[in-house]
């Protein structure tokens, strides 16, 4: 079995090892049938390879026509000592370091001053200038938007749309096969990758009673939820947050062995199930809120496994080779859990009796007026869904750099959809297409990436990230350490009103200066800064990353650092109403764009596309390091704040948690960043092994957080800042709140532990990001 992985590693890793210096014609075996409309680029890539070549060749034809002569003693003396002299002073002008100028986007030049301390950085502004770049970056930009125009993308949705998006299925497969035959009409290198998973489908047997009357017999349903049946007083718990639950505890009403009706929006469904389980709850009841009475029979689909990935083979691939005993992921649900129409919910909050509800538990439900926290009325709820064995296929195509061949930027996006799949799918998919087409015609016109684009097309994204978490476990050698960004394009377009964004530190400066660059889908005359950022740019447009983001699990279980951004409506949740349901079309998104649905699309693929040409252009990876600064010292100034209200309860054993090394780690880290600025600035950026080993350093650091102490599979979020693992910041504040409340499990000395392997995580990572091991500081 473990030969079989290997090879499979092996395979996939020969994909970015063919040809690192020749680049392949893309257009041969090409046939001009398939393309359709052909797309040319008026726009010249200025290479600087050509003049260099240039300069070469005249100068070997003048030594060629120089003539001999006889020189005298003295002539020849005197071109000696000249000779020497000049030589003597270019090797004192090369061997000496001169600090390289830096400079932002455009032409301005300054200065660049390396970090000393955890809280100086270099300014937002300052980008380190590319060494000779392949091309002009200003004419990468500019053939980008040449080919990224509202019709061709128009042309792509209407052939990527499809009617049958459930994943596994016929249309499904179909539509990965689709999107190979793009890739190979391209010039790609393309491939497809199969799974075989367990994905959870409803018997057509759900059911909902209140009495002996059945109010509700839903086709759609939750997937991994429990199965059985269960009966029980229903209470409204209005989101499912945790906050709406402490009301009922407020209100000295006991959840044990209740069924609570809830309102999907704020969190995941699978947050919500979660939340429920922790309090007694026996089953959950979702619906989608709505006011208009055309919506009330709209069915809800969505998965509520609290974790990525197939949760029958948790931490490791589900090929079809590998035999594993039985096993659970811990995040699969132990309750039932059913959406419902809001027509059924509706019946419900009619019959309820209790207490009266919150006034922020007020709903929109036509002729429902009074909310009550209920626990007075009889339901049950009935739940058979059945497990299947599926086999998924992930469509691949690579655009191959010409000198680091085998590093890697990823753009992916999700295939399937629960429901309509428009805004879900459909846009993702077709966003996919589209810039690998207009990145493989730009090669056609000479740009030649340093690094490689690897364009993935996944499977079972409703279910959890499915298709991509288990390529994630099956590639984990191969794509350590050289894939080092991924950029989601998942449910990047479900309105026009907000611009959002959920990113690794490493991408905070890259997205900010991308936005200063991208123009905004509704106002050609600013740019997405100017109409989307305030003066707080953090507050305005980043949010925590979302387990359900299909970008989580490749930052907090694989290291990798990433990114998934969005236009959304102006609602306080962001979210799209029509997620996971058949209300999920092209009108209805067209309809939340505010008829700028082509507009909005081809300005998320303008970001996406510039992120990523920008990561596989420049000699140095344009990933600031210098922002985990912030964030590090940001969390150790919570766990620090913690940790003095511990100490002034007098807790037992308080006294020796102490934040000294803590402190001194991130001290540690902060001088590897000001080493690693030091080395750009200083080092020859037109020597490609040095380029290579300073991209090195910078690729281990979100990696390196990545806790090494925990199983992947026991723990497969295990970054400890974005992650929930044991040694994770988040579970140390826990641990810290139930130490300050003396509450039952909490252990003083279980804390002192995590808290060391805390610290040492964040020195390991410095120690690396130094470089030299005569550097190190322990």
């Amino acid at each position: 079995m473990a030969g079989c992985i290997n090879q499979a590693n092996v395979k996939f890793s020969n994909l970015f090892r063919q040809g690192s210096g020749v680049y392949r014609d893309l257009a041969q075996d090409q046939d001009p049938d398939q393309i359709g409309d052909s797309h040319e680029i008026s726009v010249e890539l200025k290479s600087s390879a050509e003049g260099e070549e240039e300069v070469v060749r005249s100068f070997s034809q003048n030594l060629q026509k120089s003539p001999k002569r006889k020189w005298s003693n003295l002539a020849k003396i005197t071109v000696l000592v000249i000779f020497v002299f000049i030589a003597g002073y270019l090797v004192g002008y090369v061997t000496v370091p001169k600090p390289r100028i830096s400079m932002n986007t455009a032409t301005t030049a300054t200065a660049v001053t390396t970090v000393d301390t955890v809280d100086t950085e270099p300014s937002e502004d300052i980008y380190y200038k590319p060494a000779q770049p392949f091309a002009d970056w200003s004419s990468v930009v500019e053939a980008l938007g040449e080919n990224l125009k509202p019709a061709a993308m128009d042309k792509t949705l209407q052939e990527i749309s499809s009617q049958d998006l459930q994943a596994g299925s016929d249309g499904e497969h179909a539509l990965a096969q689709k999107v190979l035959e793009k890739f190979k009409a391209f010039g790609m290198d393309h491939w497809k990758d199969v799974h075989y998973v367990k994905l959870q489908v409803p018997s057509g047997e759900n059911k909902v009673l209140m009495g002996s009357d059945v109010v509700g017999s839903p086709k759609g349903y939750l997937a991994y939820s429990a199965t059985g049946t269960k009966q029980g007083k229903v209470v409204y718990a209005n989101y499912g947050r945790r906050e709406d639950l402490e009301n009922f505890k407020n209100q000295g009403i006991n959840l044990e062995e209740k069924i609570a009706l809830m309102r999907a929006g704020k969190i995941s469904l699978a947050e919500k199930v979660e939340n429920a389980a922790q309090v007694g709850l026996a089953a959950v009841l979702i619906y989608q809120d709505t006011s208009n009475e055309r919506e009330l029979n709209t069915e809800l689909y969505g998965q509520v496994h609290l974790g990525t990935g197939d949760p029958y083979t948790p931490g490791f691939p589900s090929f079809n080779h590998t035999q594993f005993p039985p096993s659970e992921s811990s995040g699969l649900p132990k309750i039932l859990a059913q959406s419902i129409t809001a027509e059924t919910a509706r019946k419900i909050h009619l019959n309820m009796k209790g207490k009266d509800a919150p006034s922020d538990f007020s709903g929109t439900l036509p002729g429902v007026s009074k909310y009550t926290l209920g626990g007075e009325t009889n339901v049950t709820v009935t739940v058979n869904n059945v497990l299947v064995d599926t086999e998924i296929h992930n469509a691949f195509g690579i655009i191959k750099g010409f000198i680091d061949p085998d590093r890697y930027v990823v753009l992916g996006a999700q295939r399937d959809a629960f429901g309509g799949g428009f805004a879900k799918s459909t846009v993702g998919t077709s966003l996919l297409v589209e810039l690998a087409r207009a990145v493989t015609d730009m090669l056609k016109a000479g740009f030649k990436p340093r690094r490689s684009i690897v364009f993935a097309s996944w499977s079972a994204g409703d279910f959890g990230s499915v298709g991509a978490t288990e390529w994630l476990e099956g590639y984990l050698s191969s794509l350590n350490l050289r894939a080092f960004t991924y950029i989601s394009l998942d449910a990047t377009v479900s309105g026009v009103k907000q611009f959002k964004a959920s990113s690794s530190p490493l991408l905070y400066k890259l997205l900010k200066n991308t936005m200063k660059e991208v123009k905004s889908p509704r106002n050609m005359l600013l740019t997405l800064s100017q109409d989307f950022a305030s003066s707080d740019w953090t507050k305005s447009v980043l949010e925590p990353m979302r387990m359900e983001d299909g970008a989580y699990p490749f930052l907090a279980s694989s290291g990798i650092p990433s990114i998934s951004f969005r236009f959304v409506s102006d609602s306080e949740t962001s979210d799209y109403k029509y997620f996971g349901t058949f209300l999920d079309t092209r009108e209805s998104l067209n309809q939340a764009t505010e008829g700028k649905l082509l507009n909005v699309c081809v300005t998320a693929a303008q970001i996406a596309g510039r992120m990523a040409l920008r990561l596989v252009h420049d000699h140095i990876l344009n990933l600031d390091v210098s922002e985990y600064n912030k964030v590090i010292m940001s969390n150790v100034l919570k766990i620090t704040k913690e940790i003095r209200k511990v100490e002034a309860l007098g807790v037992n054993s308080s006294s020796v948690l102490k934040d000294k090394w803590l402190y001194s780690a991130v001290g540690s880290f902060s001088r590897a960043v000001s080493a690693l600025n030091s080395d750009n600035i200083n080092s020859d950026l037109d020597d490609a092994v040095t380029c290579r080993n300073i991209n090195d350093r910078i690729m281990r650091v979100e990696h390196n957080l990545l806790s090494p102490y925990v199983s992947p599979r026991d723990v497969p979020f295990r970054h400890i800042i974005f992650g929930s693992g044991d040694y994770s910041v988040s579970s140390l504040l826990t641990h810290l709140s139930a130490l300050k409340q003396q509450a039952v499990g909490s252990d003083a000395d279980l804390f002192r532990n995590q808290f060391a392997l805390i610290t040492w995580t964040i020195q390991s990572c410095a120690n690396d990001l130094k470089g030299n091991i005569q550097g190190l500081d322990n």
